[in-house]
């Protein structure tokens, strides 16, 4: 007992403690660092991020090219001979020597004019992109739900650890009575054992209900990436107020709000998109080429030697002010080895595989709403049944407690009226909390 009571003390102590540390941590605060430190949220990011890359990517394909140069080149030749033959005549050419050294600056550019492939897959490279963005707002719903669903865990294993902590109380309390009325003749030593077999037995139940609250809060702050040593106190505020739902309004919010089948229509219309794509590559492309080069200029000298032996020397500049160049090219590849065949065929994968999830989602759509509705009717009709519940085997321990008072009830009667009590309280304190969890995964399967 003193071990209960030195535990449940040291438990004290440290929520005082964290207390001072931190505020209160609210359902809306957990759920808040769990899409700050989700992996999931982080890899949606990722995505949205890599979406966008293609995108730019794609975009390389429509847009012109510009690229700018300036080269500086130079040769040297040390001495070069040979013979010259014009008909039977044998001219031997003196050694020479040849230096040269040009000067380019060059502003070139390209442009696909007319590629059909590659402006639709420029088409379907945005579609990725607004459905990896839905993606991202569905996975961040998916990461608030499971705070929230994580959140409540811990409420209700603080809600329960208090109530076995009471129970406690009152077995201990009940044992002192029992021993004071053993003592002095009133009651029998059967009754005593009943008392202690139920106090050891509340301060099972309480030890258990603690290492519980231990537990939920280190799962919690797994999922919102927190320790739980730091994020102090939690708000065990659990109201019973439930709102009412049209299950049509609520069907058609969600057929119109969720990110997730708005993203599953925009994967199929991109993959599509990549198909068509894959099919216009069959098809020529125009495109055209210019470049223009701005006062170029080079210098030459040669130097060689006579038949006398005398060095002779020649050098030569030549510059202009522009020079240009343009090109139109009508490209087709008449046989690409198979590439385009097999660009196809993984297109049509992704058209199939894309078109199956959006499928998917419209037809789990209405079962999911369905579910989600019957989980919150269930959640309130039970809360409505266990403050019933309650109020009666608050009123029943009352009356045994009178009964047994007077010599009417026998200490087993008390025993069952006290375990009912503890009992109902549980049973609230785990409808109101299966009530908050619905209400979050309704919200969830509307979009919100």
């Amino acid at each position: 007992m003193r071990m209960g009571l030195w535990i449940v003390g040291v438990l004290g102590l440290a929520a005082g403690a964290a207390t001072a540390r931190a505020d209160v941590l609210t359902a809306d605060r957990a759920v808040e660092l769990a899409l700050k430190h989700s992996a999931n949220v982080i890899n949606a990011d990722a995505n949205v991020l890599g979406a966008r890359g293609n995108l730019y990517s794609a975009y390389s394909g429509v847009l012109p090219r510009v690229s700018a140069g300036y080269t500086r080149s130079g040769s040297l030749t040390e001495g070069a001979s040979g013979n010259q033959v014009f008909g039977s005549l044998v001219i031997p050419q003196t050694p020479s020597d040849r230096e040269s050294y040009s000067t380019s600056p060059t502003l070139s550019g390209s442009w696909s004019i007319l590629d059909l492939s590659a402006i639709t897959g420029l088409s379907s490279a945005r579609s990725g992109l607004r459905a990896a963005q839905l993606r991202r707002t569905a996975s961040r719903q998916d990461v608030a739900l499971a705070a929230r669903r994580q959140f409540y865990e811990v409420v209700k294993a603080v809600r329960l650890a208090d109530v076995s902590s009471r129970a406690l109380q009152l077995s201990r309390s009940e044992e002192r009575r029992v021993r004071a009325l053993f003592e002095v003749g009133s009651v029998s030593k059967s009754d005593l054992l009943k008392a202690q077999v139920q106090t050891a037995q509340s301060q099972l139940d309480s030890l258990t209900a603690i290492d519980n609250v231990t537990v939920q809060r280190i799962t919690l702050g797994t999922v919102i990436g927190v320790a739980d040593r730091d994020f102090g106190d939690i708000d065990t505020t659990l109201s019973p107020n439930a709102l009412v739902y049209d299950p049509a309004q609520v069907l058609d919010e969600a057929s119109k709000n969720r990110p997730d089948l708005k993203a599953a229509e925009l994967e199929l219309k991109s993959a599509n998109a990549a198909l068509a794509s894959a099919n216009l590559a069959r098809f020529p492309s125009l495109s055209v080429n210019g470049s223009a080069t701005y006062s170029p200029f080079s210098d030459t000298k040669v130097t060689e030697k006579d038949s006398t032996g005398a060095t002779v020397s020649f050098a030569a500049h030549n510059e202009s002010d522009r020079q240009y160049g343009a090109s139109i090219a009508l490209n087709w590849d008449l046989f690409s080895g198979m590439a385009i065949e097999s660009r196809i065929a993984s297109a049509q994968a992704g058209v199939q595989r894309a078109k199956e999830v959006r499928d998917a989602a419209k037809r789990n759509l209405e079962g999911e709403v369905h579910q989600a509705l019957l989980g919150q009717q269930e959640a309130i009709e039970r809360t409505r049944l266990v403050e019933s519940a309650l109020a009666s085997s608050t009123e029943n321990l009352k009356l045994t407690q009178e009964k047994y008072n007077v010599g009417s009830a026998t200490i087993l009667d008390l025993i069952d009226a006290q375990v009912q009590l503890q009992r109902a309280e549980s049973d609230e304190v785990s409808a109101l909390a299966a009530l908050r969890v619905a209400e979050a995964v309704l919200d969830r399967v509307r979009g919100r």
